[in-house]
């Protein structure tokens, strides 16, 4: 034989790589999902936590396919009960505002709240504000010194009942110094003030606040000027006409409630008159 006995044997072996399973990138699909769902059920208990059921029923009102165009209840007597939205007689009652097409006396809608807004005291604050406020604007014009007093004034309307936040400004403040002395503007401020509490017979509160100081004093003096001060609004307000027995509190609260962000602005110098909430009967 040609052939050489005595020559090598070569063997050739292919090593063929497979990517393990788990190098893949299907579980990081899955995974985003997951998380995406966790984002979702987050924002959901967020919402849940931060909002009323006023606007929690908008929110589904708004998602829900079956809401009329019209935002209007019928409160009818028909055999559907007012349930179908095909007609103005027969709005859903959703309880969101009555129609102006003859709703029933017994089924008519109450507003968001689905209660009768003569029996909440939700709205005592709020009639109040509008008065004040009608009537403050109202004073405006009368005179330059009317004008520039309504600077000073503010209103809002609290879980406690409609606040006057009466405070200083750069330059004008509204007591002399460290004293319980009233300025003419605040004499001014509380005979209009007092004249616009007429409108109303909720009881009144008077409370006295200040900026902190930016050194610390052992024997810290805003606690009784404040107290002072918040006593002389009391006795000019009386002054003006507003009965005595109305006033229920009168309380000095030092630098401890900063309506500024910054505790030593002036405009934490303020007097606040708290027009109460009126107790249920």
């Amino acid at each position: 034989m040609g052939g050489n006995p005595n020559a090598p044997i070569i063997i050739k072996r292919k090593k063929k790589i497979i990517a393990a399973g788990h190098h893949g990138g299907v579980w990081k699909v899955a995974y985003a999902d997951f998380v995406t769902a966790l984002m979702a059920f987050f924002m959901l208990m967020w919402l849940l936590n931060a909002t009323t059921e006023s606007q929690r029923k908008g929110i589904a009102d708004y998602f829900s396919p079956t809401v009329p165009l019209s935002r209007i209840s019928g409160g009818g007597d028909g055999a559907f009960g007012g349930d179908s939205a095909f007609s103005e007689d027969t709005l859903a009652q959703n309880g969101t505002g009555a129609s102006q097409d003859k709703p029933s006396e017994a089924n008519a809608a109450k507003g968001s709240s689905g209660t009768d807004p003569s029996d909440s005291d939700e709205n005592d604050a709020a009639f109040a504000l509008a008065a004040v406020e009608e009537a403050l604007s109202g004073m405006s014009g009368e005179s330059m010194a009317a004008d520039e007093a309504l600077r000073h004034i503010v209103t809002r309307v609290t879980d406690e009942g409609l606040i006057i936040e009466v405070f200083d400004l750069p330059g004008e403040p509204l007591f002399e110094g460290q004293s319980s002395v009233a300025m003419p503007v605040m004499v001014e401020l509380s005979n209009m003030i007092s004249r616009v509490l007429r409108l109303v017979k909720n009881k009144v509160a008077v409370n006295g606040f200040a900026r902190a100081q930016p050194v610390v004093l052992i024997e810290n003096p805003v606690w009784k000027i404040l107290t002072l001060r918040a006593n002389q609004v009391r006795l000019l307000l009386q002054a003006g006409g507003m009965d005595p027995v109305r006033i229920t509190r009168v309380s000095g609260h030092a630098d401890r409630e900063p309506a500024a962000r910054n505790p030593m602005a002036v405009r934490n110098n303020r007097i606040e008159i708290v027009l109460l909430r009126q107790d249920k009967k």
